[in-house]
């Protein structure tokens, strides 16, 4: 069975959609990944079977082929660890994607099925609204930085456990609320503090005045 869904890999400072194709079939047990994985990717094998198992479901027995597409872009890092995760079950047809097929999976699993942050959420949240992906499930840890990217949906979770149950509808979807910049609270650093460098210090102040770049 095939089960496709969307996760994402930053390239500089924005993030670019990658597409997790996930295929069980019948055949000698292999779990293999292709699309040029990096190391931490290709580890990335023993995280999900691991996770998978000791979140309480079952591992699929059978030959697995992960493709990530589009295959030429080098993908790097543990954050496609959920969306392995989550594509193995789909394939196996212990969930159903329904109405989140569209949603972009972030996240890096640990053995017993946690999810652990990644670096980089913001860029690849605030890029990948704008080019029209709309909801984000990620770890709970990276939902306060990713709800700087005004108008995404992000949908924390803690474990693999609490995605499954938001897939099935067991678990009510409550995106994070936007956060909102106020400058009146906000701590300034105080020249005045500074001690010495009165030339520099004179030098910041003209820049400010005039708009000039330091």
């Amino acid at each position: 069975m095939l089960a496709q869904l969307n996760s994402a890999t930053l390239r500089g400072l924005s993030g670019v959609c990658i597409a997790v194709e996930v295929d069980v079939s019948f055949g000698l047990p292999q779990f293999n990944i292709v699309g040029l994985p990096d190391t931490a990717l290709r580890e990335a094998r023993e995280r999900v079977r691991s996770a998978i198992k000791n979140a309480g479901f079952n591992f699929p027995g059978e030959r697995i082929t992960v493709n990530l597409a589009p295959a030429d872009l080098p993908k790097e890092g543990p954050a496609f660890d959920l969306a392995l995760a989550v594509g193995l079950l789909a394939a196996a047809g212990t969930v159903t994607l329904g109405e989140w097929q569209n949603a972009i999976f972030l996240g890096e699993l640990s053995l017993d099925g946690s999810l652990r942050p990644i670096p980089g959420i913001l860029p690849l949240v605030a890029s990948l609204y704008k080019e029209g992906y709309a909801r984000f499930i990620l770890p709970a840890a990276n939902a306060a930085e990713a709800a700087w990217a005004a108008g995404a949906e992000v949908y924390p979770a803690t474990t693999l456990g609490q995605v499954v149950e938001l897939l099935q509808g067991e678990r009510e979807p409550l995106p994070v609320p936007t956060a909102e910049f106020n400058p009146d609270s906000a701590l300034y650093p105080d020249f005045a503090e500074v001690k010495g460098q009165e030339h520099a210090k004179r030098a910041l102040e003209i820049a400010a005045a005039g708009g000039h770049n330091v």
